[in-house]
C-alpha cells in the first residue's frame, strides 16, 4: 500500500472518529436522573424521580430567546453551554441576551420585550427578580408565547414550565455539610455567610436553606453579607468581613465568593485557619476543591438545566408531552468524589466561550 493510500485511510478513520465522538458527545447527556415536582411551581410539593430523555430533533427551526441576569461568572457560562449545545442538537435557533447584573431589572425586561418583538417563539428566563418580571411574563404569555423559568425562579403562576432546582435545598446541603463536620456538642465554629444579591429568589431560598441546614451543628453565623455576584463586589465583602471579624473559621457563600476568598485568604496567611465552602458549583470551585482550597460545594447540574429548558420549549411549541417542573438531583462534591463525578453535567468544556447566537 502506498504512503498516499495509508494517509488517505488515516484521514478517513480520524474523520469518522471525530464524527462519532461528536455524535456521542451530543447524545451522552441523557438519559439523566431528575426530579419532578407535583403540583408544579411549588418548591414544597412532593417530588418523584424521573429519567429524562429529550426529543431526538425539533420538527422545525423554532426561534428561542434566552435571557440571563449576566454572564459575569462561570456558573452562567455553564448554563450558556447547556442551552447552546441543546439548541444545536435539536436544530433550533437561539438568541441569548444578558442584562449585565442583578441591579438591571429594567434592562432585562426591555431585552425580553425586544426578543418578542423580533419574533421569538419561546422565551427562557433566568430571572433577576423573583417578583419583578411577573408583568412581562404576563405580556409574553398573552401573545401565546411559552415562558420557561430557568435556574433562579419566578413567582408568576402563568409560567409554562420550570427547569430548576431548589436553591433552598442547595443552601441546606451546604449548611448540613458544615453541621456534620461540627455537630452540636463540639467546639463552636464561626461563619460569615454570603448568600448573593438581595431580592433574587434563589438567594432568599438559599439563605433559608443554609440557616436550616446548620441548626444541627455547633455553628455561629457572625454576619450575613449580601451583594451582586461580580468578583469585585464579592472580594470587597470578603475583605470587609475579615477586617471586621478576626475569629472567622469559615467563609460560606456563592461560588464567586468562594473563588474570590481563596486568593484573599492566602494573601492574608489565613489558609490554615479560614476554610471556604460554596453553595453551588463552577469551574473555579472545581479547581479549588481539587487543590484543597475550597472544602466542598453542592452541584445542581447547571448544564443539564440549560439543556432541559430548551427541550421543554420545543416540546411545548410542538404540543408534545412535557414535564412542567423538572430539576436534576442534587449532591455534594468534595475531595472524596471530585475526580469521579460527571463533569459534563455541571461544567462547560474547556475553552468554551460565551455564545449568544445559534443559527
Amino acid at each position: 500500500m502506498s504512503i498516499t493510500s495509508k494517509l488517505s485511510k488515516l484521514v478517513v478513520s480520524c474523520s469518522l472518529g471525530i464524527f462519532l465522538f461528536g455524535t456521542l458527545a451530543s447524545a451522552a447527556w441523557f438519559p439523566y436522573d431528575v426530579q419532578v415536582w407535583r403540583p408544579a411551581f411549588d418548591m414544597s410539593s412532593p417530588r418523584t424521580n424521573f429519567t429524562y430523555v429529550p426529543l431526538t430533533k425539533a420538527a422545525k427551526k423554532w426561534d428561542i430567546c434566552v435571557s440571563f441576569p449576566h454572564m459575569k461568572d462561570a456558573y452562567w457560562l455553564a448554563v450558556n453551554y447547556g442551552v447552546v449545545a441543546e439548541a444545536k442538537r435539536l436544530g433550533v435557533k437561539m438568541q441569548l441576551v444578558e442584562a449585565g447584573g442583578y441591579v438591571n431589572l429594567n434592562k432585562q425586561i426591555s431585552q425580553l420585550e425586544d426578543c418578542v418583538a423580533s419574533g421569538a417563539q419561546a422565551v427562557i428566563i433566568g430571572a433577576i427578580s423573583y417578583e419583578g418580571l411577573n408583568n412581562v411574563v404576563s405580556e409574553i404569555r398573552n401573545k401565546g408565547i411559552p415562558v420557561i423559568d430557568i435556574i433562579n425562579g419566578m413567582s408568576s403562576p402563568l409560567l409554562s414550565a420550570k427547569s430548576l432546582v431548589s436553591f433552598g435545598e442547595m443552601g441546606f446541603k451546604a449548611g448540613e455539610y458544615l453541621a456534620k463536620k461540627h455537630p452540636k456538642g463540639s467546639k463552636k465554629v464561626k461563619v460569615v455567610w454570603f448568600p448573593g444579591p438581595p431580592g433574587a429568589g434563589w438567594v432568599e431560598a438559599g439563605n433559608k436553606g443554609f440557616k436550616k441546614g446548620i441548626k444541627s451543628g455547633a455553628i455561629e453565623v457572625l454576619a450575613t453579607k449580601y451583594g451582586d455576584t461580580g468578583k469585585e463586589v464579592q472580594s470587597r465583602l470578603v475583605e470587609d468581613a475579615l477586617e471586621a471579624y478576626k475569629n472567622v473559621d469559615y467563609i460560606v457563600g456563592t461560588a464567586v465568593t468562594a473563588e474570590a476568598a481563596t486568593s484573599i485568604v492566602r494573601a492574608r496567611g489565613l489558609s490554615k485557619k479560614v476554610k471556604i465552602l460554596s453553595y453551588y458549583f463552577t469551574p473555579g470551585v472545581f479547581q479549588g476543591i481539587k487543590r484543597g482550597r475550597i472544602l466542598a460545594a453542592p452541584t445542581d447540574s447547571t448544564v443539564i438545566q440549560g439543556r432541559i429548558a430548551i427541550d421543554q420549549a420545543v416540546r411545548i411549541l410542538e404540543y408534545r408531552p412535557y414535564k412542567r417542573h423538572v430539576g436534576p438531583k442534587l449532591y455534594v462534591i468534595d475531595a472524596q468524589n471530585i475526580n469521579s463525578f460527571d463533569r459534563s453535567s455541571t461544567l462547560p468544556p474547556d475553552g468554551f466561550k460565551p455564545t449568544f447566537i445559534v443559527k
